[in-house]
């Protein structure tokens, strides 16, 4: 991509964001980057999720029981690479890797279309994916620009996720009825392969382009953190406030867990392909609304409104979406949940939840952060999917029961997000400012 038109270009895009016109080339990659990404995940999620339907609670809840383990010793790997390698080598690495493992299990399935061992495997390891490679790339996008950029340029360059996280749902309505799922698969891996070039591009504009030789990932000269790959997981064990961002995840994931297994039950009588193209149809809807929420009404509500307000928002929608399903537990109230609860998360929770890691350092947010984001996720996934089997198979609890239940977490939810705001404007009030960082993606 190279910097045609430059001050026309710039002019375009200040309408979005507060832009300088030798960034422009650098910041439309790093759009176009995010947005191939997101892409080639939102291909493979309808599939993952359309196979859930064929399995009971408990096998989804074993399913989700492995993810945590593989996510720990994912996050353990990673710290391990983030101490040890440069960062203009992790991440294509990274990207690289997945793509062959998306390719493996292409063919595998290809010659074992009726293994469920395989497809089991496969809804594991996208649920592993699809944590890490947003994380990789914000890592390297703090690698790229300069923090006085980030606050001016990340926010148009998040709008890129959004973007691929509708064209990836729109291919799977289109194909996956026609060709089937697993040619997706090769699609996805081709996607991130066409990702090296451009993190390769984006490499070369931070020195050409940005001038930003003295922006670094890691501390001093190295352009990786250092130190001890598992200091995240102690950091986060012995800090008060990485704590309450992990119980905001806990809960947001305990609410997920309850509404993602009443619409796995509730589609089990339809076909593969078709509980697909439901999923695809629902992160279309999730993602649109995304994009308008997070350009109209996100950055003026935590400007306005605070950032404790912001945190509690999705939290009481939520709640009281789940005293609405009490009351008239119907299937439409399940799909309208799912899509505010996620619509809600991608616009305004994560960007809030992200503004909170700009009080900590920066090792903090390369080592506990993962650990934040992946492992407490993943493990929260684990644990509510056995609540809610306790609930439904052991207790015998129907849908309306569920959703009080879903109500009260809620509330809590809800409580732990005034606190964290009120803690993180105490901490930036004695600091004297704060520094924007990831938006929805």
């Amino acid at each position: 991509m190279s910097e045609v038109h430059p001050s026309r270009l710039q002019r375009l895009l200040s309408l979005a964001c507060d832009i300088q016109p030798r960034e422009v080339t650098a910041t439309l990659t790093s759009f176009a980057l995010v947005l191939v990404l997101m892409g080639a995940y939102y291909l493979l999620r309808p599939l993952r999720d359309a196979m859930a339907s064929d399995w009971s609670d408990a096998e989804v809840s074993w399913l989700w029981t492995f993810t945590f383990f593989f996510s720990v010793a994912a996050v353990s790997f990673y710290g391990w690479a983030v101490t040890r390698m440069k960062f203009h080598t992790l991440v294509p690495a990274v990207y690289g890797f997945f793509a062959a493992t998306f390719v493996l299990f292409y063919l595998v399935t290809a010659g074992n279309r009726e293994a469920v061992i395989v497809d089991k495997a496969f809804y594991v390891w996208i649920s592993v994916f699809s944590l890490f490679h947003i994380s990789v790339f914000w890592s390297f996008m703090a690698d790229t620009f300069s923090k006085p950029q980030s606050k001016r340029l990340f926010g148009f360059i998040g709008a890129g996720a959004s973007v691929g996280a509708i064209a990836g749902p729109a291919a799977v309505t289109l194909l996956a009825g026609n060709t089937g799922t697993e040619p997706l698969l090769l699609v996805a891996a081709v996607l991130l392969l066409l990702t090296l070039p451009i993190v390769a591009l984006l490499q070369r504009l931070k020195n050409s382009a940005l001038h930003n030789t003295s922006v670094e990932a890691g501390a001093g000269d190295f352009d990786y953190v250092g130190g001890n790959p598992l200091s995240g997981f102690a950091e986060f064990l012995k800090n008060p406030y990485l704590l309450g961002i992990g119980l905001f995840i806990f809960f947001y994931t305990a609410l997920s867990s309850f509404v993602y297994f009443q619409l796995k039950n509730l589609l089990a009588d339809y076909d593969e392909a078709t509980r697909a193209q439901i999923w695809a149809s629902m992160d279309l809807v999730v993602n649109t609304l995304t994009i308008v929420i997070a350009a109209f009404a996100t950055g003026r509500m935590a400007k306005h409104l605070g950032l404790p307000f912001t945190l509690a928002s999705v939290p009481v929608l939520i709640g009281a979406g789940m005293l609405l399903l009490a009351a008239a537990p119907m299937v439409p109230i399940v799909v309208a949940i799912q899509i505010a609860r996620r619509a809600g998360n991608y616009a305004i929770s994560r960007p809030a939840r992200e503004m909170l890691f700009t009080a900590v350092d920066r090792e903090t947010r390369f080592k506990a952060k993962p650990v934040i984001d992946i492992v407490v996720y993943r493990g929260g996934d684990m644990i509510n999917a056995w609540g809610f089997t306790a609930l439904t198979q052991g207790l015998g609890l129907g849908m309306a029961a569920v959703a009080l239940v879903g109500a009260a977490i809620a509330a809590v939810w809800a409580g732990v997000g005034v606190y964290l705001g009120r803690r993180f404007n105490r901490t930036t009030a004695l600091e004297g400012s704060v520094d924007v960082v990831e938006p929805a993606s």
